[in-house]
């Protein structure tokens, strides 16, 4: 039956894409890829078999803390997901050789590069972009990074030889980001930025805050702040247990924290931070300090013994296991993954645990 007030509503309109909630096709279900780290996909998505989805996510602290890594190991699975998808890589930093692209398997000749020296050169170039890019386009963005941009004005001030305090940055980071997060998500495409953050004492805990003002926060879907400690004691450092903490997700409980453990030769390994919530969801038990089994397993093993897919497999294709991360990462509640598609992930993995 036609509704008049309807196609009223519809044909006054000025916007072209204007249609029933039901039709509009804009606010469906979450096009989640995978990527090959499960922790990953979930301080992602809040579920094992989620991943990188279309918005934007910010990848914010200090230097040494593999945020370009993480951005560049999202692009991977964008494109190995889509064989015509493209990125637009823009450079503030400067600090990406080719080989850092070629160890994770980026195809450099699908990679749009342009250099950047302020804010306003991203909006205008970014925004030129998404203009032209279709709605269906395989396109993912990775900006390295916002927090090396200054505004305009403040390059100029400095060529005029009046340097002073950059009073314009956030201002113009605010604009950014809201000229460009209505175009990402209509487009429905990923946007990755890399950002630096400074500690802010506002409170009696001085804590870690993105830089660059309100309008990464505002404006992004997902903003993580990531530490560090070491995998190791003294001199013999085998590695960092990089904290990924959410600060702002569409999916993920805020304040949640997983640990992604990269060795000292950059792999990532492909189980991090899984034993601690199988511990607590009672998949693992420790019988003893230091060695853990599997719930009913009479095998005991080193923690470093269990990063293997032998291991894991069993439990990441556990439906209550599946369950309890939902459970305890999701913002709300989700149906639980398809089966068999952790099992493609796993296979995808090295069998020491090793993703890249």
């Amino acid at each position: 039956m036609t509704n008049k007030i309807l196609d009223k509503l519809k044909k006054n309109s000025t916007i072209k894409r204007t249609s029933t909630l039901s039709t509009s096709g804009l606010l469906g279900e979450d096009d989640f890829i995978p990527t090959k780290i499960p922790a990953l996909n979930i301080i992602l998505s809040g579920r094992l078999d989620g991943g990188l989805s279309s918005g934007i996510t910010v990848w914010a602290g200090e230097s040494r803390r593999f945020k370009t890594s993480f951005a560049l190991m999202m692009a991977k699975t964008y494109m190995d997901k889509y064989d015509d998808a493209a990125m637009l890589f823009y450079d503030s930093e400067f600090g990406s050789p080719l080989s850092f692209f070629d160890s994770f398997g980026i195809d450099k000749d699908r990679v749009i590069y342009t250099p950047i020296a302020t804010i306003e050169d991203l909006e205008i170039d970014l925004t030129t972009q998404l203009e032209n890019i279709e709605r269906g386009d395989k396109v993912i963005v990775v900006v390295d990074s916002i927090g090396c941009l200054a505004s305009k004005k403040a390059t100029e001030d400095t060529l005029d030889a009046k340097p002073a305090a950059d009073i314009k940055r956030s201002k113009s980071l605010r604009s950014l980001f809201r000229v460009v997060a209505p175009k990402v998500n209509f487009k429905g495409i990923p946007l990755v930025a890399i950002n630096h953050i400074y500690k802010s004492i506002s409170g009696l805990v001085p804590t870690d805050v993105a830089a660059g003002g309100t309008g990464s926060m505002y404006s992004a879907d997902n903003v993580f702040i990531i530490g560090r400690r070491q995998d190791g004691r003294g001199s013999e450092i085998k590695g960092h247990h990089f904290m990924v903490k959410v600060e702002k997700s569409r999916f993920v409980q805020e304040k949640k924290e997983v640990p992604i453990l990269v060795n000292c030769k950059k792999d990532i390994s492909a189980y991090s931070g899984l034993l601690d919530i199988a511990l607590d969801s009672g998949h693992v038990v420790s019988p003893s300090k230091g060695w853990y089994q599997k719930k009913g397993d009479s095998e005991k093993l080193r923690a470093a013994d269990t990063q293997t897919k032998d291991f894991w497999l069993p439990i990441l294709t556990d439906l209550t296991f599946k369950q309890y991360v939902i459970d305890t990462y999701s913002i709300a509640s989700i149906n639980t993954m398809e089966d068999g598609s952790i099992d493609e992930i796993a296979a995808d993995n090295e069998l020491d645990g090793r993703a890249i």
